[in-house]
């Protein structure tokens, strides 16, 4: 199998020749030049042979043509960005919120990068391009402001606001799908029962993601990544995409539970933290767990989130061939066949 056969078998369901896997971090001083951005991405891809390939755009990239200042300084020390000017300060300010042009300025440059990668990738492997989900993008754009507004009655204005950023989110979906992508890797934030209730996320969340997934609908990997702890899967299992992708051995639900309620291919299985600290005894269980509750079927092994800086390069060298190692033991053992 090639890599896109072996990631269609794995949404179907089918006995891959091996697991696919992958792996995805933060480029910083380099994710805002799309040149550097698509070659460090082809380079990644070549150098940690993933069947799948996430872009690694910067996470504050839609914001930017909406008027927010970033400082990406910090993300290199394994920190996070900041916002360092936003134009929502007040709740009429969501009124200000304007249509953007998707090819100009961030977006464009966003767009760029993935042509410039679909060109040196040349069909070896799928793309998936990150958006992320309107009320994600909306709570940066006010530096997490939205929440008060909405909380005192405000939540019209901001329902305005996000009709728009939907519908620009939206176009970039349908766009990157039509430049070659195979899917788009959907990221929401506010998802979680730490964050929001399912009240709100009903009214304030579910509308518009919604709405952006139907501009993915040409694309046969779309991955819904569900970001952080105690996550509305009751809701999020539910939408219209082939993968899904949370923080497993991290928060519930387990995996062979996220299995059992599924009908989708699952993207995860190691535990961002356990490679970054590099314990290898739990990266060895954790493989081993997921490909035996999931008996290597409907499983792309990657973590659950982004791996942040610095990279341990040993420590993902260690990871891939974990995987195999472990894979090839399984597979003996059980007498299923497949090739490694």
């Amino acid at each position: 199998m090639n890599k896109t056969e072996r990631i269609k078998a794995a949404i179907n369901g089918e006995q891959c020749d091996q697991i696919p896997y992958a792996i995805w971090t933060h480029l910083p001083e380099i994710d805002l030049d799309p040149v550097r951005l698509a070659d460090e991405t082809y380079r990644f891809f070549k150098k940690y042979d993933v069947d799948i390939i996430k872009t690694m755009n910067n996470g504050m990239y839609p914001i930017e043509d909406f008027g927010c200042k970033v400082d990406y300084s910090e993300i290199v020390k394994g920190g996070v960005a900041k916002i360092v000017e936003s134009p929502i300060q007040t709740p009429e300010d969501w009124n200000r919120i304007q249509p953007v042009d998707i090819e100009a300025n961030a977006y464009g440059r966003e767009l760029k990068s993935l042509e410039l990668l679909l060109k040196q990738v040349n069909g070896e492997a799928p793309v998936l391009f990150t958006v992320f989900s309107p009320i994600t993008t909306a709570s940066k754009l006010s530096d997490g402001k939205i929440l008060e507004h909405i909380k005192n009655g405000h939540g019209e204005v901001v329902h305005r606001a996000l009709e728009v950023i939907a519908e620009v989110t939206k176009k970039l979906c349908q766009k990157a799908i039509e430049m070659g992508a195979s899917g788009v890797f959907f990221a929401t934030q506010l998802s979680s029962y730490n964050e929001t209730t399912e009240t709100f996320y009903k009214e304030f969340g579910e509308p518009y993601d919604l709405k952006v997934l139907e501009g993915a609908r040409e694309g046969w990997a779309n991955v819904l990544h569900a970001h952080g702890d105690n996550i509305m899967f009751n809701i999020l299992k539910k939408y219209p995409v082939q993968i899904f992708n949370w923080h497993v051995w991290e928060t519930l639900p387990d995996i062979d539970e996220a299995a059992m309620q599924l009908d989708k291919c699952l993207m995860g299985g190691l535990g961002r933290m356990e490679i970054t600290k590099g314990n290898l005894n739990e990266i060895n269980n954790q493989i081993y767990k997921s490909i035996k509750f999931l008996n290597g079927r409907k499983l792309i092994l990657t973590p659950g989130c982004v791996l942040r800086y610095p990279l341990n390069e040993q420590i993902l060298g260690y990871v891939r061939e974990a995987k195999v190692i472990v894979e090839r033991a399984y597979y003996d053992t059980t007498n299923n066949a497949v090739a490694l």
